[in-house]
């Protein structure tokens, strides 16, 4: 197989070119331009909302939303154990208290059950992950939600196109936050989205990550502000890459469809579940082993190969600063980590190399 073969890679062309010189030609190319606005509009508009507020990072826009939320000291966020770092950094840096609990084995998203058994009256938030762009089981949580009246912070990081119940990932909480990084389904290269409920909140959070200028009193600032806004020259990009959106999550569909079709019948390997109803992006098309399978060795048998697989989230209890928070097993989240890769889904990718992962896999397996 002489093709390189990607992971997670981004797919910059012809369009993005056209719109970033558009950018450069202008002169705007850093916090200010009309480019900025352009792509919240075209956002809010995919996700038929009246407003989008772009940050720098999908890190930051989580972290806007528990400030809007007034969450902080001696407050409690429920969040679960396997995910990326940054679904929980900002939880710590607002000054609250992270509550973990395990996931579902099958979809391997927040298990609603556990966040039930979690809730305190210190719990102000819960911010369940669309882990891998596979939707979570968004009724129960909103359930719960209401119930208990209890916040809830969608981390759709991962999860732009996917849905639940016909209803967009990230239009089910207070707060909806999506990433733009490089490797995500579409990329301004860094940057990430809030999107919410309250136009009055999304307003105030523009106002934030505009360092809480108040632009009409020339360079004033009435509140602590955030440096978090996005690029002109980032927005660019995201123009042209929502432009590709559908054509992309057709073509993670299809990777995921051939990756199911090929391994499925294959006995130790298990696939990431849906719930039902639940409409997947397929940011990752990701697999978990029998415990018998040694998957770092299979991970680097498949880089002889050409072919880079990643490991699964590391549960975040396992990192140094987050050990004290280890108040239960959370065997799910441990085993399935220990058990799990990410295979190639980048859309720079063709039907025939992800048929080639296939093959590799099965014959390494077969080994």
């Amino acid at each position: 197989m002489s093709n390189r073969i990607f992971l997670d890679a981004p797919n910059i062309g012809a369009i993005e070119k056209k719109y970033l010189n558009k950018a450069i030609d202008s002169g705007y190319v850093s916090t200010v331009g009309p480019l900025v606005g352009e792509f919240e509009e075209r956002f809010a508009k995919y996700l038929q909302l009246k407003k989008a507020v772009s940050t720098q990072s999908g890190t930051a826009a989580i972290h806007v939303a528990l400030h809007e939320l007034g969450i902080g000291k001696g407050d409690e966020v429920i969040v679960p154990v396997l995910t990326f770092i940054a679904t929980v950094n900002p939880v710590v840096q607002v000054g609250a208290t992270p509550v973990f609990v395990d996931i579902d084995p099958e979809t391997w998203n927040i298990d609603p059950r556990e966040v039930e058994k979690k809730i305190t009256k210190k719990t102000k938030a819960i911010i369940p992950v669309h882990l891998y762009g596979n939707p979570c089981d968004m009724k129960e949580l909103v359930r719960i939600s209401k119930k208990y009246g209890v916040a809830i912070i969608e981390d759709a990081t991962e999860s732009l196109g996917a849905s639940f119940g016909g209803r967009p990932t990230g239009t089910f909480g207070e707060f909806g936050c999506f990433s733009f990084n490089g490797n995500k389904v579409i990329t301004t290269g860094g940057g990430g989205m809030i999107i919410g409920k309250s136009l009055k909140k999304l307003e105030h959070a523009k106002f934030l990550v505009n360092q809480a200028r108040d632009e009409s009193r020339g360079y004033f600032h009435p509140e602590v502000g955030f440096n978090y806004r996005m690029t002109n020259i980032e927005a660019a990009l995201g123009l042209a890459q929502i432009g590709r959106l559908e054509g992309f999550l057709k073509t993670k569909a299809a990777f995921n469809r051939i990756y199911r079709q090929e391994l499925s019948a294959v006995d130790s390997i298990r696939f990431q579940k849906r719930y039902q109803g639940s409409d997947a992006s397929w940011w990752l098309t990701c697999v978990s082993f029998d415990r018998k399978i040694n998957v770092a060795s299979l991970q680097r048998k498949l880089k002889d190969k050409g072919i880079p697989a990643r490991r699964l989230f590391m549960p975040i209890t396992m990192f140094p600063p987050y050990k004290q928070y280890l108040k239960g097993a959370f065997k799910n989240a441990y085993d399935i980590y220990k058990r799990g890769l990410c295979l190639p889904s980048s859309t720079l990718n063709s039907v025939e190399s992800i048929k080639y992962v296939c093959g590799c896999i099965k014959a390494l397996l077969n080994q």
